[in-house]
């Protein structure tokens, strides 16, 4: 694996004119109260680049003027008492056999190695720093690579500062085979969870139980860990989109949405389904659902390379405008946007939404996307969707969630008493 890490490093600086570095933080988990801290997630770029998932560390790389590229990890020192408590820190002979980078500091000494950088090639050109500097949202709190940005511009304002996150998002956005046999995994333990919690799922149980019946069914495939938090809707909760209580009783007649997914070595599987608690969809049920499960299909057997997201969403569009009608949905005013209120695809890897790919980006081999059509109805308590993860590759496209079940036969088989 550290040859593939050093394949991507090198991709990353190979179009960067020197004096240049990048910065790559793996984060810190925040102090949630006391003396507990919230759980440590590493930032998903420094784990692609160098296969580490240890907080408080950072991933350099500088390019001199002759355009000789270094690499660089600062990480927290080894410390024998903290060992006895926590566990030990990463090594760095360890850091050297993941990532194959050997040059490997204490992380104390990362400003003084960048301001000599810097100072190096003052009076030379222009100097360039590039880090992720991308955010969600407007409120987001700054991360270490806002600080380190905010600290260059303080003491050395005529540094420039570049934006590394596109870069990323082009590289991640396409899969090798590596990445590829990790999601794979993680829709095969994902496939026996869903299985195990259909066939648990009761009239008159509640959402969580529901919930823990598919997080116990990936324990015992030694999975710990999720794409995302869990969606659990029952009945009339399904129709709000990201219904995150999951606490309320699902009563006989009724179906349960969720939207769920494990994680393979943070590489994620992100599925939804929708089922009839008690076994047995309605004829009502069964209309709704098949149309959306129809709506899958077109868009799965028509996404291919040079499509965009846009065009795929499109499709979903202009089959439900088919089907108002035959579904008495068509009534005061309503249009499709009033049922379906949003997307039909986003990017899937080591993040559920994965990095930033535009609607309009054309897709190429080797994409891995979601396509989940949905439809609600709000008046009626019914909220439907049919989440599959698919593959982009030269000839169409694969659907890698095939083998989980998802037609009302199959459903209903599953869950006969």
């Amino acid at each position: 694996m550290k040859e593939l890490y050093l394949q991507r490093r090198q991709k990353l600086m190979e179009h960067k004119n020197g004096p240049c570095m990048i910065c790559i933080f793996s984060g810190k988990a925040p102090m949630r109260s006391a003396d507990e801290a919230y759980s440590f997630s590493v930032d998903r770029n420094f784990y692609y680049l160098t296969g580490i998932d240890r907080e408080n560390m950072i991933l350099v790389l500088s390019k001199g003027m002759d355009d000789t590229v270094s690499e660089a990890i600062y990480i927290e020192p080894y410390d024998e008492f903290l060992a006895k408590w926590v566990g030990g820190r990463m090594k760095a002979e360890e850091v050297t056999e993941i990532s194959g980078i050997s040059s490997v500091n204490d992380v104390s000494n990362f400003t003084g190695r960048i301001a000599s950088f810097l100072e190096t090639y003052r009076g030379i050109g222009k100097t360039s720093v590039w880090l992720d500097l991308w955010r969600y949202e407007e409120r987001q709190s700054d991360t270490q690579a806002h600080q380190f940005a905010s600290w260059i511009q303080r003491r050395y304002p005529a540094v420039e500062i570049n934006e590394i996150y596109a870069d990323l998002a082009a590289m991640r956005a396409v899969k090798d085979e590596k990445e590829l046999e990790l999601m794979r995994r993680a829709q095969q333990t994902t496939h026996k969870a869903i299985i195990a919690m259909m066939r648990h799922a009761r009239p008159g149980m509640n959402e969580t139980e529901i919930e823990g019946a598919f997080d116990f069914a990936l324990m015992v495939q030694g999975c710990r860990e999720h794409a995302f938090p869990t969606i659990t809707a029952g009945g009339p909760r399904a129709t709000t989109l990201h219904y995150n209580s999951n606490n309320c009783i699902v009563e006989d007649g009724q179906m349960v949405l969720v939207d769920l997914g494990s994680a393979e070595a943070h590489y994620c599987a992100d599925i939804s389904r929708t089922f009839p608690v008690n076994g047995k969809f309605t004829e009502r049920q069964k209309a709704i659902y098949n149309t959306v499960l129809e709506a899958q299909k077109i868009v799965i057997e028509s996404a291919k390379p040079g499509m965009t997201m846009r065009e795929l969403d499109q499709l979903v569009v202009d089959y439900y405008e088919t089907r108002l009608d035959d579904l008495g949905l068509r009534k005061d005013g309503k249009t499709v946007r009033d049922y379906y209120y949003h997307s039909v695809t986003h990017s899937l890897g080591l993040d559920t939404h994965d990095v930033c790919t535009p609607n309009e980006r054309k897709l190429v081999p080797g994409m891995v996307i979601t396509v989940e059509p949905g439809m609600y109805i709000e008046e009626e308590g019914i909220g439907v969707r049919i989440e599959d993860d698919i593959l982009i590759t030269e000839d169409g496209a694969v659907d890698l969630s095939i083998d989980i079940p998802k037609t009302v036969e199959q459903i209903e088989a599953i869950m006969a008493r």
